[in-house]
């Protein structure tokens, strides 16, 4: 689960993480009383929505007076950003986040991630701040420090400071800077972090350490344990239909193709997906239906699949493991028999009672074309499309 900026600085603060003042206004008028709260000098607007490179889109601008910092929310308020994350479609910024002005002397990189690989945490860090790490890493990968976490004795104090010296920090930077990546490393894992990302993280003229952006990324599979962290969910950030596939425990992610996928199975989505590629078509989403692929669960992912205007036509990959097949045809057929379709199907079903499952496709009298093999399947919805 993804969060809004100022959302982020808020938790972070509670764990010792330093930040800069700052508070969210939804109109210009709460902009410019917020600016005069911080003193009336320089503040920074900062539109909140859940993408990056917000600055390079003119969602970043500094106000010199209360005044000013009204006048710009005014203009970000409402307007459509687009950023290499949002797409070219942008999204529409309801509030700002005013922040007091800092000195700064320097701006690096700091983030943590869990290394699959290695099933540790991970601390990434970097000279190179306000750039993509992705940049970094593809350009001057030497440039990257890393620091693994041991799960059973957490960040030790002289990892912190190997950190921090290789930064090129020095006197009370390495203190501050050890203060700080302890408190991240608290607030990663007793919020149940998947990502903590502080780009740019800044060095004050001062000698302060600070997160001047913040992202955070929730594991959705422990949000029961943090009922104040899943209230801060921003539906209206969120894709629309894969919030209505929330809603049936379906797991849906939109994508750019014209071919909608009803698979059960994360592995079984990717492998189809990348059969469709394969056979000449692309993909309009990835929609796990899961182990039950009831009548009822099919019928709410076709219409989740058919809500979407770009798909020209459906395939159904199920495999029998747990689940039989015919039960999962009766599904598809009962759910086609009370909706609308009106897009070529195939289906293509593997495992238990498979062969009842195709006799019982073939025998109904909903227009459903059967795939004999995965290839077989992937074949005939590409020619579909085309058609």
């Amino acid at each position: 689960m993804n969060i809004h900026e100022f959302q982020a600085k808020e938790i972070l603060k509670k764990f010792g993480v330093e930040v800069p003042e700052g508070y969210v206004a939804n109109t210009p008028d709460e902009a410019e009383k917020i600016a005069e709260k911080l003193g009336g000098g320089t503040v920074v607007v900062k539109a909140q929505i859940h993408a990056g490179g917000r600055g390079k889109g003119g969602g970043v601008k500094l106000a010199k007076s209360a005044t000013e910092a009204r006048e710009i929310a005014s203009q970000i308020i409402g307007m459509n950003l687009v950023t290499h994350q949002t797409g070219p479609e942008g999204k529409k910024v309801t509030k700002v986040l005013i922040e007091e002005g800092v000195d700064i002397a320097r701006e690096l990189y700091l983030g943590i991630v869990l290394d699959r690989a290695k099933s540790r945490l991970v601390f990434m860090a970097s000279t190179e701040g306000g750039v993509e790490i992705e940049k970094v890493a593809a350009s001057t990968p030497e440039k990257i420090i890393k620091e693994y976490i041991d799960p059973a004795i957490g960040l030790q104090g002289f990892q912190a400071r190997k950190i921090a010296f290789g930064l090129g920090l020095e006197g009370d930077q390495v203190k501050n800077a050890v203060k700080f990546l302890a408190a991240l490393y608290r607030a990663f894992v007793q919020t149940d972090c998947s990502l903590a990302e502080i780009n740019p993280l800044i060095v004050t003229k001062q000698g302060g350490v600070m997160a001047l952006d913040a992202k955070i990324n929730f594991d959705d599979n422990a949000l029961y344990r943090h009922k104040e962290i899943a209230e801060l969910r921003d539906l209206h950030e969120e894709e629309p239909l894969e919030v209505e596939a929330g809603k049936y425990n379906l797991n849906y992610i939109k994508l750019d193709g014209e071919v909608g996928c009803m698979v059960n199975g994360a592995g079984l989505a990717m492998a189809t997906m990348d059969m469709i590629h394969i056979s000449g078509s692309e993909p309009a989403n990835f929609l796990d239906v899961g182990g039950g692929a009831s009548a009822e669960t099919v019928k709410n992912g076709f219409k989740i699949i058919l809500s979407d205007k770009n798909v020209k036509a459906i395939l159904i990959n199920i495999f029998g493991g747990i689940v039989r097949c015919d039960r999962v045809a009766k599904g598809v057929i009962e759910a086609a028999s009370t909706i609308d379709i009106g897009v070529p199907v195939v289906v293509r079903l593997e495992g238990t009672n498979a062969k009842e499952a195709a006799i019982l496709l073939e025998e109904s009298d909903v227009a459903f074309e059967v795939g004999r093999s995965f290839q077989d399947a992937a074949e005939k919805i590409a020619k579909a499309v085309l058609n």
